[in-house]
């Protein structure tokens, strides 16, 4: 017989899984009212439902566990994607330090919504640390704040979310700025492209950000020139191959991060193309790589490494029951000129 799920009690007594599993797991405090517990426990008892073991000795105690919420569908993309590496590391950092571990869950995009819930429901984690949510994902996440589980999301415009706490850089505000540099250089013919796909909201929130430099100049942005790659500096490559030839050529590019501009730069010059005399770009990022590429690459600065101490230390206080300051904030990202938009080095 196969074993009853608490996906199964969920759709019995008309809840969340999220739901089932605070009730089950004996979580107080999280606004559920006794005749939702009632309905949850009664659903439970007539499908025989059985909850996890780990759960159950976790029910009333802590795991010191938190967990990071990849936007990668498998660990290859670890290995090309520059940010993560140094946002993981300062998170483990400042969570052993508080004697808790991190436990990687990564995310296809082929997973069905809210796949991390049953990461809730097995009591293996205290908190969540979510980077860069799919879009399909957000309703999810909104919930399990409203119910109290302790989260911290970066890369999302969550916080308009009262319930959520988001911090992180303003993604779109960057984006901008990336491209008024490039308009102020007197290009109008600018390229962009995202890292990921469009169903990240980071991704969108830099695209919104290119087009609405744009269109406060009173330039449309052409179709032509807007792709979006995979992480790696390979698809950078690909994804500027195909736009060299299916338009005109653009006279500048944003990327939507320094990984794809390395990828984007060497499509260029294995096109004949000088970067910045026939094409001017700009990256985002500014990772350890950019000051030391041909020529060298302006970049909108992040601090991936502080970012993901900050994740660490919010996410505990919530865990905590103390108030974390600066929940829904937005920090600034500079930009740092080099060589590679034309423009002289500040």
């Amino acid at each position: 017989m196969p074993r009853v799920t608490s996906t199964a009690v969920a759709k019995l007594a008309g809840v969340s899984r999220t739901t089932v599993s605070f009730v089950l797991n004996g979580v107080s405090g999280m606004g559920i009212s006794e005749e939702t517990r009632e309905r949850v426990l009664t659903a439970a008892k007539q499908l025989g439902y059985v909850p996890n073991a780990l759960a159950r000795s976790l029910a009333s105690g802590s795991s010191k566990t938190v967990a990071l919420l990849m936007p990668h569908g498998d660990h290859v993309h670890v290995d090309v994607d520059a940010y993560l590496p140094r946002f993981l590391a300062g998170l483990s950092l400042a969570c052993h330090k508080n004697e808790y571990k991190v436990l990687l869950e990564p995310v296809k995009d082929s997973d069905r919504p809210g796949t991390f819930v049953d990461l809730i429901d097995s009591g293996r984690v205290d908190g969540l640390v979510v980077l860069n949510p799919r879009r399909l994902d957000e309703a999810y996440l909104c919930e399990l704040a409203e119910k109290g589980f302790p989260l911290v999301v970066f890369g999302s415009n969550l916080a308009e979310q009262l319930t959520v706490c988001s911090i992180g850089v303003d993604n779109r505000a960057a984006a901008k700025c990336a491209t008024e540099h490039l308009l102020s250089l007197g290009h109008q013919r600018i390229a962009h492209i995202g890292f990921a796909s469009e169903s990240y909201q980071v991704v969108r929130d830099r695209l919104d950000g290119f087009r609405e430099a744009l269109a406060a100049r009173k330039i449309d942005a052409d179709p032509r020139w807007i792709a979006f790659g995979d992480y790696s500096a390979q698809s950078g490559y690909d994804a500027m191959r195909s736009m060299l030839a299916r338009a005109p050529r653009m006279s500048a590019l944003f990327a939507g991060n320094d990984t794809i501009a390395f990828g984007a730069m060497a499509a260029l010059r294995d096109a004949g193309l000088k970067v910045p005399h026939d094409v001017a770009v700009v990256g985002y990022d500014d990772i350890p790589l950019a000051a030391f590429a041909a020529p060298p690459l302006t970049t909108m600065r992040t601090e991936p490494f502080n970012e993901g101490i900050d994740a660490a230390q919010t996410l505990l206080k919530i865990i905590r029951g103390e108030s974390a300051d600066g929940s829904h904030r937005r920090d600034v990202a500079p930009l740092i000129v080099r060589r590679s938009c034309g423009a002289t080095a500040t």
